[in-house]
């Protein structure tokens, strides 16, 4: 070892480091986060930012949240890994808690909502092989959907900008119109194994389902023999105001998908489903490294614990209703700009106008500019997935800043 190598962990680093040593798969923002507590982040300049992106939907009770810091300083100090010729305590009680609280008798963890439903995918089609034979295969999805970035995962999400140059893809995929009922019924037929489907679309431009739509998805997979795969990646683990969003429709599913607010940012998912269905996977038919890792399983119980309780999940809803009016009046006083909020609970997209398409990364750009983080889902919507614990008081500042840059980038039009 160098000198270079020993000084590693102190020498400084800029945002210029990731274009110098990381695979340019992402365009970060200028400025590098260091520090956050709850809803607050300050970066390498000490310039304080009110995040409302809580990492993507996935830092659901914030930054640094202490409940959650001293369930995994503890286990730290207690047991970090086992292989799978071995089970443990923590992935014992959360595969308890979640199973507890949900229709499902069975839990597999991973790592990543994509490793989630990759393992849905698969136990569908191997459910289907060994029930029904092998002609039983194909897979449905929606258009503008997002499942994860496998090549299985990115194919059955609708999105061609994600598979162009990786092809060949896997087969027997096809996709269908979201909300669109005669597409499914056109779709949806015997050779059919498995329809996966966000309840809430996220990447997608933060779509909600229409309860008729998900419901004849329900009826199409009863009357054909195929199973319906709800990806709660993102609109799970009390996002809108439920623990999950199927329990919103009174809609239930074989195979339910979780991951990003489970872990806070620990990364963990899971595969919820049934007992009949889970007998299909045999020893050695699937499995993970990671998945089941004492670390993650105590993060994401704490996790569960916090935000399982009628009256935190209450609080959501009510931030959720204050959100949504308070972004409904924004978009009343800038109709040059915006046309509607869409959503459920604390994802919100904001849409803009046809003079504006294009542009939600300018109105980003500028928010990031007045010290608020936002998220965009495609180039003409704003999302806002702040964490779950966001008060009164920072929704109204967060509507403050949003007025300030919009008010910003009129000026200089």
């Amino acid at each position: 070892m160098n000198a270079k190598d020993t000084t590693v962990t102190t020498r400084p680093v800029t945002r210029q480091t990731f274009d110098e040593v990381l695979v340019p798969t992402y365009a970060p923002a200028a400025m590098v986060p260091v520090r956050g507590a709850g809803l607050d982040l300050w970066d390498q300049a000490g310039k304080h930012y009110l995040d409302f992106t809580s990492g993507i939907a996935v830092a659901a009770l914030g930054h640094c949240n202490p409940v959650i810091v001293e369930a995994l300083t503890r286990q730290a100090n207690t047991l970090w890994h086992l292989g799978n010729g071995y089970t443990n305590e923590p992935v014992l009680r959360l595969g308890l808690a979640l199973t507890e609280a949900t229709f499902a008798d069975r839990a597999f963890f991973c790592n990543s909502g994509a490793e989630a439903n990759e393992a849905a995918l698969k136990l569908a089609r191997k459910y289907a092989h060994t029930k029904f034979g092998a002609h039983k295969s194909r897979i449905i999805s929606c258009y503008q959907s997002f499942h994860g970035r496998t090549l299985f995962t990115v194919s059955v999400g609708g999105q061609s900008k994600y598979t162009e140059g990786f092809e060949p893809l896997p087969q027997s995929i096809d996709h269908i119109t979201y909300n669109d009922i005669e597409s499914a019924r056109a779709a949806i037929g015997d050779d059919v194994c498995a329809v996966i489907v966000e309840p809430l679309q996220g990447e997608g431009g933060v779509v909600p389902g229409d309860k008729a739509f998900l419901q004849e998805l329900r009826d199409l997979c009863n009357k054909t023999g195929a199973l319906l795969i709800f990806d709660e990646v993102q609109s799970g683990m009390g996002r809108t105001g439920e623990l999950f969003h199927y329990m919103s429709y009174g809609i239930t599913p074989d195979i339910l998908t979780s991951a990003k607010a489970l872990g806070n940012g620990f990364p963990i998912a899971a595969m919820l489903t049934t007992h009949e269905l889970a007998a299909t996977l045999s020893v050695g038919s699937h499995g993970t490294t990671y998945g089941g890792n004492p670390l993650a399983t105590t993060v994401a119980l704490a996790v569960l614990d916090t935000i399982n309780q009628p009256a935190f999940l209450a609080r959501v809803k009510e931030a959720g209703n204050k959100l949504r009016s308070t972004m409904e009046k924004l978009v009343a006083d800038y109709p040059q700009v915006f046309t509607q909020v869409r959503g459920a609970g604390l994802l919100l997209g904001i849409v803009v106008t046809d003079a504006w398409k294009g542009r939600s990364k300018d109105i980003q750009k500028a928010a990031e500019a007045n010290g608020m983080m936002v998220l965009i889902a495609g180039m003409d919507v704003v999302r806002l997935a702040p964490a779950l614990i966001v008060s009164d008081e920072q929704i109204a500042e967060a509507d403050r800043i949003l007025r300030l840059s919009l008010d910003g980038l009129l000026k200089a039009a």
